[in-house]
């Protein structure tokens, strides 16, 4: 008899557990709506391509569904992945001849790229001339919500870049990385000043996630480049954009990117990875 009570216990809490756990997968799959985040900066080599590599790998360590679009002829961030097929690619999408799931290509666990191939340069031209241009995008974009859990564009830096408008057109927030110096300042003015115009012509709902900086740590002993931070939090607009999470200098990084593997796998231990993942974390809490 006591046996029995006790199996029955058992029953009863299992049943709970299923449903509770059940409960929390409906909750999840009901209020999860796909994030699209662009990393941006209207100035080159600020870290935009390492950082939407970095932080999709810390994404997807994590256990989420990432879809990382290249959206910049330099194609930094296609060269840092494994390599993919030729035969698909982000201009294709441009065109118009295929679709995103189409070019679509897995790079490693959760991770899914569009690359971008040299031929975007003359693509991007021919999307400037078409007045629907902002909506790349946003319409390529409709109906993988079942997908995908996080899309990360990198972005180019020319300040009148169609997909550069297109990538913000379509998010929900952006991420401006920079460095502590003048160039790099300027550049970060002069994006949130097309994020205004977008946020007020074709994406209400765009925000600035935050402002992080690359490159640099307070630890360093360059007073120049303190000078510069410092600048920047007394900022009236950008101060309070400016995020906790800074990214070191770290040879690591262009090491994984070289052999075309993540921090998880060439260094596990590194500051790099330590720091992109703190940095995933306060983008996740933005």
């Amino acid at each position: 008899m006591h046996m029995v009570c006790i199996r029955n216990i058992k029953k009863i809490l299992l049943r709970i557990l299923f449903r509770n756990t059940m409960f929390a997968i409906c909750i999840k799959h009901r209020w999860n709506k796909m994030q699209i985040l662009t990393m941006a900066n209207r100035k080159g080599g600020t870290g935009k391509s390492t950082s939407v590599w970095a932080i999709g790998q810390c994404l997807a360590h994590a256990g989420h569904r990432v879809l990382l679009v290249d959206a910049d002829a330099q194609r930094n961030l296609t060269r840092c992945l494994p390599i993919v097929g030729a035969d698909k690619h982000l201009t294709s999408v441009v065109n118009g001849t295929a679709s995103l799931v189409d070019v679509m290509q897995a790079v490693g666990e959760k991770l899914w790229l569009v690359a971008a191939t040299d031929s975007l340069v003359a693509a991007e031209k021919v999307l400037g001339a078409d007045m629907a241009y902002p909506m790349l995008f946003k319409n390529s974009l409709e109906g993988l919500e079942n997908l995908f859990d996080y899309v990360l564009i990198d972005t180019p830096p020319s300040p009148n870049s169609p997909l550069s408008v297109a990538a913000l057109t379509a998010s929900s927030k952006v991420f401006v990385p920079t460095q502590p110096e003048l160039f790099s300042f300027e550049g970060v003015q002069s994006l949130l000043e097309l994020v205004a115009k977008i946020k007020k012509n074709y994406n209400p709902g765009l925000t600035v996630g935050g402002i992080f900086l690359t490159k640099y740590s307070p630890t360093y002993r360059r007073n120049l480049h303190h000078g510069f931070v410092a600048m920047m939090k007394e900022h009236p607009e950008l101060g309070p954009l400016v995020m906790e999470t800074t990214i070191r200098d770290n040879v690591a990084i262009a090491e994984a990117q070289v052999q075309r593997q993540s921090l998880y796998q060439t260094a596990p231990q590194s500051n790099a990875l330590v720091d992109y993942e703190t940095l995933t974390k306060e983008i996740l809490a933005a």
